[in-house]
Order: C-alpha cells, then sequence, then structure tokens
C-alpha cells in the first residue's frame, strides 16, 4: 500500500522591520525576539523561514516605514511567500513622539506593502513615564491595525504584570537581557505568530540548540 508524499515545506520569506528591540540590543546571544521566534519555527510546521532581521538602532516609525518597501523588495525575489513584520514604537517614545504622528507612520508602512503583515507591539521598558508613552503608542498602533485588519500583538500589557521582565534588563536599564527577549519571543509566538503564518502550533518543542 504506497502513501502520499508528505507536501514540500513552503518557503517563506519574512522581512522584520524596527528599531533596536528587533536588533535584539543586549542581548549577549545576538538573538532577540527575532532570532528566537524563528527557531520555533521549525519546518516540521510546514514552512522553511528565512526571517530577515532589518531593526536599526535608534530609528522611529516614520524612519523604518520609509525602508519597507525599499528593502523588501530584494529580499523578495525569491521564494513563495512573502511576508512582513514591523515592530517600532521604543525610539519614538523615547522622542516623546505623539502618538497620532506615531501611528500615522506605522500607518503610511503598512499602506506600503502587497504582502501579509504583522504589527509586533513594543514592550514595556525603561522607566515609569517611558512605559507610560509606551502604553499610549500600544493602543494607537492597535487601532491602525483594526482598522487596516492587521494581526496585531500586542507586548506591553502581558509582559508588565510579570515581575521577572522588570528584572531583566541589559546594562543599559533599558533593553531586555537575554531571558527578556525569550520573554517577549514567548508573548510573540503565544500572540498569534503561527496563525499568521497559516500553521499550527508545533506538537513538540523545538531541541535545544546550541549557540
Amino acid at each position: 500500500m504506497s502513501t502520499a508524499p508528505e507536501a514540500e515545506p513552503r518557503d517563506v520569506r519574512v522581512c522584520v522591520f524596527g528599531d533596536s528591540l528587533v536588533a535584539g540590543l543586549g542581548d549577549p546571544k545576538a538573538l532577540g525576539w527575532v532570532g528566537r521566534v524563528a527557531a520555533r519555527t521549525p519546518v516540521s510546521t510546514g514552512v522553511r523561514l528565512t526571517a530577515y532581521n532589518l531593526g536599526v538602532l535608534g530609528e522611529g516609525a516614520e524612519e523604518v516605514a520609509v525602508r519597507i518597501p525599499m528593502e523588501s523588495a530584494p529580499r523578495f525575489a525569491r521564494g513563495s511567500q512573502h511576508r512582513v513584520v514591523v515592530s517600532v514604537g521604543v525610539a519614538d517614545a523615547q522622542r516623546a513622539v505623539q502618538p497620532e504622528l506615531s501611528a500615522a507612520a506605522l500607518d503610511f508602512g503598512l499602506g506600503s506593502v502587497s504582502v501579509p503583515a504583522l504589527v509586533v507591539g513594543p514592550p514595556p521598558v525603561g522607566d515609569a513615564d517611558l512605559q507610560a508613552r509606551i502604553t499610549d503608542l500600544d493602543a494607537a498602533y492597535a487601532d491602525v491595525c483594526k482598522r487596516r485588519d492587521v494581526p496585531y500583538i500586542a507586548t506591553a500589557a502581558p509582559l508588565a504584570r510579570k515581575a521577572a521582565w522588570q528584572r531583566a534588563r541589559s546594562d543599559d536599564g533599558v533593553h531586555p537581557n537575554q531571558a527578556g527577549y525569550g520573554m517577549l519571543a514567548y508573548v510573540v509566538l503565544a500572540g498569534g505568530w503561527y496563525p499568521w503564518l497559516g500553521v499550527e502550533t508545533p506538537r513538540e518543542p523545538v531541541k535545544h540548540r546550541r549557540q
């Protein structure tokens, strides 16, 4: 009795745009949350994922939005499916950018792509004042995504409730350390990453790999 051959994994290319939190600043393993999320999306899910980390330290939503179409194009020249993730806000909060202006920049960036998009909200980092501004941006970004029917993964509220997150700081006191990026990655994975890719959550945990 013959069995049907297994389907080939989908070749999915994902460009992840953002600031220093996307770049993984403060993580001694240099993985950040992007690397950890990619590592937990094995071929067994049905996708062969290529995640391009396009985080630039200090960039706000407006600067990131301008880069999206230009930097996506060469990376989408191959692959069967293309997607974009945008995660901004911390740099804007540090500069005290008004939420409506930052949200308008995000809206512009999302409008510049014709592929499925996902927005990951800014995590609660820094002191109380910075976290309050991040909370305001989080709400503004969620409204933009709701209007555009783009999935939004909020990280501010889930992480703010965790005492371990508040302790998981790198030497600069703002960016997460290794443990913090692990918690951030978990929120992204549990917040809708797999449904957005169109795959089921892996039944077996990804084997530990030396890094």
